[in-house]
């Protein structure tokens, strides 16, 4: 579930020690733009498939950048969003098969890394705050651990799908992608929670409950 969600839904806690994140750069969340620089950017198309990255961007543009863009929703159609937009929110399949040629793409994990030296925390699981603690039901660990043995096999089922050089995925699979929520993540995550709160995108400050 998309972090940022911890914060909006009442009664859950997050399933310690598993996650979906970035160390450095994560792919397939990113910001295209005719732009060389972020700061001349006006108007910003968002897909809105994630709620945590759009969170996200508009963190980098309020904290870092220090000024606010128009934000547009949008679908995930890059075209359309740069017709009308200086620049477009992609994520997933979206966010890492479009044509780059003539294009400035920044990598949202990568702009978080170079403000903050943190990782950052896409996704986590999240259960019923009362409801039995998940380690002594299902064991998520293991079950992240079975997925990366399958790291080949997914490649060979979504390579072909998806067009892009197996080299890229196997990057995007071993080395962009982190799945152990480790103390930087988790440093990072709260950061990005704190700053959420602070530019008035949560509606308050629920510490972590793990």
């Amino acid at each position: 579930m998309p972090v940022i969600e911890y914060q909006r839904i009442a009664g859950v806690r997050l399933v310690p020690d598993v996650c979906v994140g970035a160390r450095e750069t994560v792919r397939s969340v990113v910001l295209a733009t005719e732009f060389n620089d972020l700061k001349d950017v006006r108007s910003v198309a968002l897909d809105e498939s994630s709620r945590t990255s759009a969170t996200l961007v508009k963190i980098i543009f309020r904290e870092f950048l220090g000024f606010e863009p128009r934000w547009v929703s949008s679908t995930p159609n890059l075209k359309q969003m740069l017709a009308e937009n200086d620049a477009a929110l992609l994520i997933g399949d979206p966010g890492m098969t479009f044509q780059r040629q003539g294009l400035n793409v920044f990598d949202l994990a990568g702009l978080w890394r170079r403000h903050t030296g943190l990782g950052f925390v896409f996704a986590m699981w999240m259960v019923g705050a009362d409801a039995t603690a998940p380690s002594e039901t299902i064991d998520f660990v293991a079950a992240c651990e079975e997925g990366l043995a399958r790291r080949e096999e997914i490649i060979d089922r979504y390579q072909p799908l998806l067009g892009l050089p197996r080299a890229e995925l196997h990057t995007y699979l071993y080395q962009n992608i982190s799945f152990s929520l480790d103390a930087e993540l988790r440093a990072g995550l709260e950061l990005y929670y704190e700053l959420a709160h602070k530019h008035g995108l949560i509606p308050a400050l629920k510490p972590l409950n793990l």
